[in-house]
């Protein structure tokens, strides 16, 4: 097989790690890379938990920290910016701007 692993090298490999570990060893080696395999799993829990909470710290952000540059530059030109989308905002800004 190119690429690939066969029934004989599986063997092969098996009868290796025997030789260098002895069998009295696999039992641990397979209890330590299990626990390692779960202790990585685990921690990749958390950080999708911690990751959806920061999502969600983001959404629930007051108003005044969401400010956008066109509304800060709205208020800097004395426009009201309650209630009102960026692109009215803009046309506001650009409407006051070509008056003076």
């Amino acid at each position: 097989m190119i690429g690939g692993i066969g029934p004989t090298e599986m063997i092969l490999i098996v009868a290796i790690i025997v030789l260098l570990f002895g069998a009295a060893k696999l039992p641990e080696l397979a209890r330590s890379a299990g626990k390692s395999a779960g202790e990585f799993k685990k921690a990749q829990k958390e950080a999708e938990i911690s990751y959806k909470e920061f999502e969600k710290s983001l959404e629930s952000t007051p108003e005044t920290e969401k400010d956008t540059k066109i509304r800060l530059m709205a208020k800097e030109q004395g426009i009201d910016t309650k209630g009102k989308s960026d692109d009215e905002l803009l046309d506001e800004i650009s409407k006051k701007m070509k008056n003076t």
